[in-house]
């Protein structure tokens, strides 16, 4: 089935970039806002120019439109040289564009009809960023995680850390060892292979369904804090286990998932602000299968409930 969702998610990150974004929710909602840097630098003054081309300036709000549009492009760009870059795009588009008009370019009916698909693409961003701002705030993702906290249920979680060897012989032995008295940390420093050995291999807390099974379910089979597995095969080798903490998971803060919050308050603002407009509308499509297949993608629960012909 058609995830309208995504797509809808997918348009909002667009909307971001091309409108320069709505206004932006503080995901530490609960803390005092910290107060302004007195010593932060002044941002440039949006219409001091850039670039002159050809008697045509390039001012600096030119410059911060267009990074925000070509921000994907430089995402593993060092910093120091993305202005540049943006300049240079800037520059090029002011010759090209100029080049074209000499060459009545602009006149052409191919053009037009893009000229017009634009200025409608760049209305509706304009009217759907206006109308996310009003109803993407601080209290409504507050609200959310409010939700999402009421409706959390805990679930058994364990701290472990491991000894990761690759052959059953190996892990006899350092299963006698510990027995024989060795400390937990320092063989795991010493013997295992596992990436996490030099903090003494502890894995931190993890529930159900995130380890590979054969370690879970000896993990989670250990009864008494501090005690120690037998050697346990796994897809990665084998490793011996040490239980150092039981717990239920306690619910995320904010901070851990204003972000996945905030885009659900996002993605939901945004199909039904569609769902509005259509409402409204009076929609004609000739070809009747196009017209279910969109009424599928806006409708995808009722489609998946419609029963198969």
């Amino acid at each position: 089935m058609f995830d309208r969702s995504k797509r809808l998610a997918q348009a909002v990150s667009v909307l971001a970039l091309t409108m320069g974004g709505f206004a932006a929710v503080p995901m530490a909602m609960a803390q005092d806002a910290p107060a302004a840097d007195a010593a932060a630098p002044a941002q440039p003054d949006p219409n001091a120019v850039v670039a002159t081309v050809d008697g045509q300036t390039i001012t600096q709000a030119d410059v911060d439109f267009a990074a925000r549009d070509l921000s994907q492009d430089m995402a593993q760009m060092p910093v120091d040289q993305r202005q540049a870059y943006v300049l240079s795009v800037l520059i090029d588009m002011k010759l090209s564009a100029g080049a074209a008009r000499a060459e009545k370019l602009d006149q052409t009916d191919v053009f037009k009809q893009r000229l017009a698909y634009l200025d409608e693409q760049a209305l509706r961003s304009a009217y759907y960023i206006e109308k996310l701002a009003t109803m993407v705030t601080p209290d409504t993702v507050k609200a959310k995680y409010d939700e999402f906290a009421a409706q959390f249920v805990p679930q058994d979680e364990v701290r472990a850390s491991h000894i990761l060897v690759k052959t059953e012989d190996e892990a006899k032995a350092v299963e006698k060892e510990l027995a024989d008295g060795a400390d937990f940390a320092e063989v795991a420093k010493a013997k295992s292979i596992d990436p996490g050995a030099a903090n003494g291999g502890d894995l931190g807390f993890f529930g159900k369904g995130q380890m590979v099974p054969e370690f879970e379910k000896a993990a989670f089979a250990l009864g008494e804090v501090g005690s120690v597995s037998e050697p346990v095969k796994s897809q990665f080798g084998w490793h011996v286990i040490k239980l150092t903490e039981k717990r239920t998971s306690p619910v995320p803060s904010m901070d851990q998932v204003g972000q996945k919050l905030q885009q659900e308050v996002v993605n939901a603002a945004f199909v039904k602000i569609s769902n509005e407009l259509h409402d409204k509308a009076s929609i004609e499509i000739a070809d009747k299968d196009l017209a279910a297949k969109i009424d599928a993608q806006m409708n995808p629960e009722a489609a998946a409930a419609a029963p198969a012909n």
